[in-house]
C-alpha cells in the first residue's frame, strides 16, 4: 500500500497554499496583456493631466474595480468549492486534482496543448476616457481586468487558479484567492505613477518589454514547480518522475522544431 507523504490534512493545506503564488503569477504575466499595457500607458500622471484629473482617484478607483472583479470570481468560485466540500472528497483526490490542472497549466504556456496563447482576444473600449468620468472609467476597467476572464487571456495559469481555487473545497479560501487575483492586477497600474513625461512612459514600456520573456517562463516555472510539490508530497517517488519530466521538456522546448512553441504571446 502507497503511504502518503504527508498526513491527508496537511496535503488538503498544501493545496490551498499553493493557490495564492499561483494567483499572484497568473496577475503578473496578465499585466503583459494588450488591456494591461494599454492601462499602463492611460492611467497615468501624464494621461490624467492631459484628462484634466488627477492620478491618485482615477488609480484607486482602478484597484477598487479590479479587486471586486477578482472578487466576483472568486465568489463563483466559492459556490463551486461549497459544491465539492459537499461531495466529501479525500485531500489525495483533491491534490491530484490539483497536480493535474498545474502540469497541463504548464504545457499549455509552452505551447504543448495545440493552442495559442493569448486567448480570448478582447481589449477595453479606450472611448470611455474621453466619454465618462475617472471614476467610471478607472472602475470599469479595472473590473474587467480584475476579472481575468473578460479581456486577453494571457495564461492558462488564470483557469489553473480556479481550478486551485475550487479544489481548496474551502468558500472563504476561494473567495480570497479571486480577491488576492484581482487586486495584484489592480495594483499593476501603480508601476506608472512616476510617468510624468513622454519619455518616462516610453522607459516604462522598455523595461516591460525586456520583462516579457523572463515573466512569462517565470509563470511556466511557477506551475510546474507547485504540481512537483504537491505529487511529491501525495507520492515521493514522483519527485523523481517529475525532475525528469520537466528537464526532458526543458530540453524538447529549446530544439528545433519545437523552440517557436516557447514564444510568449
Amino acid at each position: 500500500m502507497t503511504t502518503l507523504a504527508v498526513p491527508q490534512g496537511d496535503l488538503h493545506l498544501a493545496v490551498i497554499a499553493a493557490a495564492y503564488p499561483l494567483a499572484l503569477a497568473a496577475a503578473a504575466r496578465s499585466t503583459w496583456s494588450p488591456c494591461g499595457l494599454s492601462m499602463l500607458s492611460s492611467i497615468t500622471p501624464l494621461g490624467e493631466a492631459g484628462r484634466g484629473r488627477r492620478f491618485r482617484p482615477t488609480a484607486a478607483w482602478f484597484v477598487a474595480g479590479a479587486t471586486l472583479g477578482g472578487a466576483m470570481v472568486g465568489g463563483v468560485m466559492a459556490g463551486l468549492a461549497a459544491a465539492v466540500r459537499a461531495l466529501g472528497p479525500s485531500p489525495l483526490l483533491l491534490a491530484l486534482l490539483a497536480v493535474l490542472a498545474l502540469v497541463l497549466g504548464a504545457a499549455g504556456d509552452l505551447g504543448l496543448l495545440g493552442y495559442r496563447i493569448p486567448l480570448l482576444r478582447r481589449q477595453v473600449n479606450e472611448r470611455w476616457l474621453d466619454h465618462y468620468r475617472a471614476w467610471v472609467y478607472g472602475s470599469g476597467f479595472g473590473w474587467q481586468i480584475g476579472t481575468g476572464l473578460t479581456t486577453y487571456v494571457m495564461t492558462t495559469a488564470v483557469f489553473v487558479t480556479i481550478a486551485v481555487g475550487v479544489l481548496s473545497a474551502s468558500p472563504l479560501i476561494a473567495l480570497s484567492i479571486g480577491a488576492v487575483f484581482g487586486l495584484s492586477r489592480g495594483l499593476a497600474v501603480l508601476l506608472g505613477a512616476r510617468v510624468t513625461t513622454p519619455e518616462a512612459l516610453m522607459r516604462l514600456h522598455r523595461g516591460f518589454d525586456r520583462l516579457r520573456r523572463p515573466v512569462w517562463l517565470g509563470v511556466v516555472i511557477t506551475q510546474a514547480s507547485l504540481g512537483l510539490a504537491l505529487a511529491a508530497l501525495s507520492w515521493p517517488p514522483s519527485l523523481a518522475i517529475g525532475a525528469v519530466a520537466i528537464a526532458g521538456v526543458t530540453w524538447a522546448v529549446t530544439r528545433s522544431p519545437l523552440r517557436h512553441l516557447a514564444t510568449p504571446g
